[in-house]
C-alpha cells in the first residue's frame, strides 16, 4: 500500500462502527480517532479500512512491555490500551541519563517499525499526560517541574471515566491548572474520590505504584518475613539464600541466568528493586550472590522490609562445557565476572572492532565487551594513529599544493614546525552511502614535529579541483 493511502481502524459495538485510530495520511485528510466509519468514508474515497482486533493489540503490547522489562527496568507494566509505563529510577544512569535512555528507546522501537513517543517525569500520571498531549518525540521533566509541565493540560490526561470529564467540562473546567484551584470537597461531593486521587497522584501529592508486569515463564523465588528486618547484613544472608534457591530452579530447565531482579517490599506499602546483569548465562550462586549484595547499600529499609521477591527476567540455556583432559592445558583467563562487576556499576563497557570503510572515522565500530569476533579486518597497509580524536580538528598550515606535505602547523594555539614527512594517502568517499561524497578526496600525511611528536592530518580535497574539497587541513589522529 502507498505511504500516502490513508489508512484508518475501525472499531463496533453492535451496529456502531467509528474510527479508533488513523495513521497520519488519514489524520492530514481530516480523519480523526471517534469520527463514524461511515462519514469518513465519505470523505476520503477508496478510503483503506481495517477491522479492530483488541485482543491482539493487547497481546503485542504485552510483548513489548516484556521486552522492555528486560531491556530497559524492572518494573514495567502495560498502561491502558496504547502504553507501557516503567519505573526507570537507579536504571538510567546505565543508559548515559534519561535523555539518552529514552532516545535510545524511541530509536530502538523505530528500528522494529514503530512509532513511539516517551517522557520521563517524577510521577506516572504526568509522563501518561504528557506523552499522549505533547508533539515532542522525547521529554524529560526535571525533577520537582511535574507542577509546571502539567498545569496547562487538559483535564482529559488525568484518566478519568468519560462522563467525569464532560461534567467537569459543564462546569467550565478545562484545564489541570484550573480544576486542581477548585476546592476539594464539592468536586469530592459531585464526582465522587477518584477526581481527588487523581490530581494527586499527578503531583504525586499519593503514590500509585506500578505493579510489575510477571509472566509464567519467568522464574522466581520469594522471602516473607514475620518480623520486619533492616539490617545491610541481615539483607544479604537472606539474599544469598534467594539466590540458592533461584539457582536451584535455574538448574532444573537446564537455564542460566542474564538479568535478575530484586524486590524489595516494605512495611509502608512501597517498593524498591535492584538489578545484576550478566555477560553471559551463569548459575554460579557466589557470583550471583555479590552482583547483588554490592547493590544493597542503594536499598533504603525504610521501617522495615516485609518481603524480599527475586527474579529472573531473562534466562539462557546453559551448556555444560567438558574439561579438557590433555596434562598440559592452556591457561584462559575468564574476565566476564570483572566485566559484570564493572558493568553492574553503572561503567558502559564496550571493546572497538573492525568496519569495513575506507573512511577512518567509519572504520571502528563498538560490540559487547565478550562478543564474538566479528572477523573483519582493517586490511590498510598504510599506518594508522594509536589515538583518533572524535572529530578531525582544523589546523592552520603552510604547505605547497598539489602533494605536498604541510612545512609548519598550527594545532590548539601551538605552532609546531614540521621536520618529517610521509604521504600522500588518498582516500575517497563513499559515494554508494551519500551522494554528496561522489567527488569527495582525503589526502593524508604522517608527520613529525620538532619535538619528536607524530601526527595524522589530512587536505580536504585533491589540491588542485575545488569540488573535491575545501582544500583545509585538519588533524585527525595521534600516534602513541
Amino acid at each position: 500500500m502507498p505511504a500516502d493511502q490513508p489508512l484508518v481502524v475501525i472499531s463496533r459495538s453492535g451496529a456502531k462502527r467509528w474510527v479508533s485510530a488513523a495513521d497520519t495520511a488519514a489524520r492530514k485528510v481530516g480523519l480523526r480517532v471517534g469520527m463514524a466509519a461511515s462519514k469518513a468514508q465519505a470523505v476520503v474515497a477508496n478510503l483503506t479500512m481495517v477491522d479492530a482486533d483488541p485482543a491482539a493489540d493487547a497481546a503485542a503490547l504485552e510483548r513489548l512491555a516484556i521486552w522492555a522489562l528486560r531491556q530497559y527496568s524492572p518494573v514495567v507494566a502495560v498502561d491502558g490500551t496504547d502504553g507501557v509505563v516503567m519505573d526507570t529510577e537507579g536504571a538510567e544512569h546505565l543508559r548515559g541519563g534519561e535523555e539518552m535512555m529514552i532516545s535510545g528507546l524511541v530509536n530502538s522501537l523505530r528500528g522494529r517499525g514503530l512509532t513511539a513517543r516517551a517522557a520521563v517525569a517524577d510521577t506516572w500520571g504526568a509522563a501518561h499526560a504528557l506523552t499522549r498531549l505533547t508533539g515532542a518525540e522525547t521529554t524529560v521533566v526535571p525533577a520537582r517541574g511535574t507542577t509546571k509541565a502539567v498545569v496547562g493540560l487538559p483535564i482529559h490526561c488525568l484518566r478519568l471515566p468519560p462522563e467525569t470529564i464532560q461534567g467537569l467540562r459543564v462546569l467550565g473546567v478545562e484545564t489541570v491548572g484550573e480544576l486542581s484551584a477548585m476546592p476539594r470537597a464539592p468536586l469530592t461531593l459531585r464526582f465522587g474520590p477518584q477526581v481527588g486521587r487523581r490530581l494527586d497522584q499527578l503531583f504525586g501529592r499519593i503514590a500509585e505504584p506500578i505493579e510489575p508486569l510477571r509472566t509464567p515463564e519467568l522464574v522466581g523465588v520469594s522471602k516473607n518475613f514475620q518480623e520486619p528486618i533492616g539490617a545491610a547484613e541481615t539483607i544479604a544472608k537472606y539474599l544469598r539464600r534467594l539466590v540458592g534457591e533461584l539457582t536451584a530452579k535455574l538448574e532444573e530447565r537446564g537455564l542460566g541466568v542474564r538479568r535478575s531482579d530484586l524486590f524489595i517490599y516494605r512495611v509502608d506499602n512501597t517498593r524498591q528493586s535492584i538489578r545484576a546483569g550478566l555477560q553471559k548465562p551463569v548459575r554460579d550462586p557466589a557470583r550471583l550472590s555479590k552482583l547483588l549484595c554490592d547493590q544493597i547499600e542503594k536499598v533504603d529499609p525504610g521501617f522495615g522490609i516485609e518481603k524480599m521477591v527475586l527474579v529472573a527476567v531473562m534466562a539462557e540455556p546453559l551448556e555444560e562445557r567438558q574439561v579438557a583432559s590433555s596434562l598440559i592445558e592452556e591457561q584462559v583467563v575468564d574476565v566476564t565476572p570483572l566485566i559484570d562487576i564493572l558493568g553492574n556499576r553503572g561503567q558502559r563497557l564496550y571493546r572497538s572492532t573492525p568496519v569495513a570503510s575506507d573512511v577512518p572515522e567509519r572504520s571502528v565500530g563498538r560490540i559487547a565487551a565478550t562478543a564474538d569476533e566479528t572477523g573483519v579486518d582493517w586490511g590498510v597497509k598504510w599506518p594508522r594513529p594509536s589515538r583518533m580524536l572524535p572529530r578531525p580538528e582544523e589546523i592552520e598550515t603552510m604547505a605547497v599544493l598539489p602533494d605536498q606535505p604541510p612545512v609548519v602547523i598550527t594545532w590548539r594555539g601551538k605552532r609546531r614546525r614540521i621536520v618529517r614527512a610521509d604521504g600522500p594517502e588518498r582516500i575517497f568517499g563513499e559515494w554508494w552511502k551519500r551522494p554528496i561524497e561522489m567527488e569527495a578526496v582525503r589526502d593524508y600525511f604522517v608527520v613529525e614535529d620538532e619535538q619528536g611528536e607524530r601526527l595524522w592530518v589530512y587536505r580536504s580535497g585533491d589540491g588542485v579541483d575545488a569540488g573535491t574539497g575545501s582544500h583545509r587541513w585538519f588533524l585527525h589522529g595521534v600516534f602513541g
